[in-house]
């Protein structure tokens, strides 16, 4: 209710007047503490009853003067629209947008609500029936924690214990781990840095953050259009905005990235959070397209990090240069490697890659977490003698194009992987390098196909999209064979038998 689209749905419901039911389920949770104005609002019509009582006591006295003095059926209609319009639309939101308020009712009620439904199919006009219920309500471990059992995998329906297979526990962090912890340290030292989240402040790990700064940490609702605009109006007085917004999220804000940001050239840090497939959520949840819609806007610089050094090396450059423009980190759900280095944050340079490793004919780009699936594959075909070369692109805008134009003058074959859609991303960026500058080479693209990713373990959807270890290595192997001369033929496969393609 406190989305935009929601009050411009009952903007225009009050104006047409249609024969509708809106049923607002009122629990008083949210992941995370509940914000705005509105929110308090709701409360205040639950707790206090004073615009029901005195609504119920104009309905009473109407009827008795009715009852006593006989009066006309029309002159009590006009009192009580009179009263309506008046005395109770100025003290309920909903009656002042036109639509009738019902409420608040218990929501448990079942055999209460059914009554009330029926009694509203004869109400013409838009109307609204504020339900109080409680989340979880009927099993004990999800009312005693409401923010934990939002949202669950299997579990045992008699003593709440969770089914779900559980992976082994590694001893890295998680990227949101590190990104609360660093920008807590980078906050400490830069007075500029101001952080703002739509209602994400526990997944984003900033909690910790805002009990410590609490004048420089927002929570703005689920609102992430307001959140990109009010970041924009930050940066616009000079200081330094981190928004933080899950990548399918960011969707909702593309307007505002454009206009009020990108086109404005306003330094706001975007962190994207559930960049790439984000597992049990499923496919509302799979931040596929980020790489995809933040290419083609002219200002911004978009990078993810391959390890947690650099995803903190990254968040150290953003605060500790002049940023002409927006800048765009994406990062997936989830753990990730940790690179040796000294406690010293390390200024990255903007637009730049790096070379892991050296190979001939084959070459790997990767871009983010997933380039550790092209280290592992690397070491794997390095025990077959084949020799692949590895290079971490780190930003997907703007290309590296030295690095590129290196790849392109060593390597015949070219492989490129991300964590996202394969049309518009960042294979999509290299092949267009390939073509603008004349080059000649194979070039695999994996990633996510044009298709919305089903529901699974991060795993599962690497292996089943094809971008996994073992799909690298596979087609590696299939370039590889293409490269060798019959007469180098070292290959077992049986003269009609071939790679499946990728």
């Amino acid at each position: 209710m406190t989305a935009g689209l929601a009050f411009e749905a009952l903007n225009n419901i009050g104006f047409e007047q249609p024969d509708l039911l809106i049923i607002l389920n009122d629990n008083n949770m949210s992941i995370d503490a509940g914000t705005g104005a509105l929110q308090n609002y709701l409360t205040d019509l639950t707790s206090g009853q004073a615009y029901n009582q005195f609504k119920s006591q104009i309905k009473k006295l109407l009827s008795r003067n009715k009852d006593r003095a006989q009066w006309s059926i029309a002159a009590i209609r006009k009192i009580e629209k009179l009263i309506k319009t008046g005395l109770l639309a100025s003290s309920n939101i909903f009656e002042a947008l036109g639509i009738r308020y019902f409420g608040p009712v218990d929501g448990h009620n079942l055999h209460k609500l059914i009554k009330i439904f029926e009694q509203l199919k004869h109400i013409p006009g838009p109307k609204i029936v504020h339900c109080v219920t409680q989340k979880g309500k009927g099993f004990a471990p999800a009312m005693l924690n409401k923010a934990e059992w939002h949202a669950t995998g299997k579990f045992d329906k008699l003593t709440g214990e969770r089914l779900e297979h559980q992976l082994p526990q590694l001893h890295n962090e998680t990227f949101q781990q590190v990104l609360g912890e660093t920008l807590t340290q980078l906050a400490r030292r830069n007075s500029r840095i101001m952080a703002i989240s739509p209602a994400m402040l526990s997944g984003s790990r900033l909690t910790a953050m805002k009990q410590q700064m609490p004048n420089r940490v927002f929570d703005v609702g689920i609102c992430e259009q307001h959140a990109v605009t009010f970041s924009a109006g930050l940066a616009a007085d000079g200081l330094l905005p981190f928004c933080f917004i899950y990548s399918t999220f960011l969707q909702r804000a593309y307007d505002q990235l454009i206009h009020d940001v990108a086109l404005q050239k306003l330094p706001v840090v975007f962190c994207i959070d559930r960049a790439g497939v984000v597992g049990p959520d499923g496919p509302t949840h799979q931040g596929a397209f980020d790489i995809a819609f933040l290419r083609c806007i002219p200002n911004i610089t978009g990078a993810s990090p391959m390890t947690l050094t650099d995803f903190k090396n990254l968040l150290f450059t953003a605060q500790d240069i002049a940023l002409d423009g927006p800048f765009a980190i994406r990062y997936p759900k989830g753990r990730g490697n940790q690179e040796k280095q000294s406690d010293k944050y390390k200024r990255l340079e903007m637009g730049k890659g790096r070379r892991l490793c050296s190979g001939k004919d084959i070459a790997l780009l990767s871009l983010g977490p997933v380039g550790q699936y092209a280290q592992d594959a690397c070491c794997e075909l390095l025990q077959e003698d084949i020799h692949v070369g590895h290079y971490d692109l780190r930003f997907f805008k703007p290309l590296d194009e030295a690095l590129l134009h290196e790849v392109f003058q060593s390597y015949s074959s070219i492989i490129t992987i991300e964590d996202g859609c394969i049309a518009g991303g960042v294979g999509t960026a290299v092949l267009e390098f390939m073509v603008e500058h004349g080059y000649s080479a194979t070039l695999k693209r994996l990633g996510l196909p044009d298709s919305f990713a089903v529901q699974g373990t991060q795993q599962q959807l690497h292996q089943l999209y094809y971008y996994d270890k073992q799909a690298i290595i596979a087609t590696v192997r299939q370039l590889h064979i293409g490269l060798i001369k019959p007469t180098e033929s070292c290959c077992s496969l049986k003269p009609n038998e071939s790679f499946p393609d990728s």
